[in-house]
């Protein structure tokens, strides 16, 4: 059973752009990490909203222990993690059994 990642992303105001470049950098890191099944980013239709994240992993863990224990969450987390205010909030959800 597969499960998502789920997180909103809220961005400090004016640095959307930078944001969205970093993403784009970043986006291989997490692909070539074990488990790993997609990557989804959804850009705020309105401002000042959070951008949403859903990544698709095979396993919790395949996200906690195998990417987060990383050296490339390291180089995702120096891409990312300055442009978060507050830092997001990290969310799973599985199959509906």
């Amino acid at each position: 059973m597969a499960v998502i990642e789920h997180a909103l992303l809220l961005v400090r105001p004016g640095s959307e752009a930078g944001f969205e470049a970093a993403v784009t950098e970043a986006k291989p890191l997490i692909a070539a990490s074990p488990g790993f099944i997609s990557l989804e980013i959804r850009r705020p239709t309105e401002t000042g909203q959070p951008y949403l994240l859903l990544v698709e992993w095979r396993s919790i863990e395949d996200h906690r222990e195998g990417f987060r224990q990383s050296d490339r969450y390291q180089q995702w987390r120096a891409l990312l993690h300055r442009f978060y205010d507050p830092m997001p909030v990290v969310s799973y959800f599985g199959d509906l059994v």
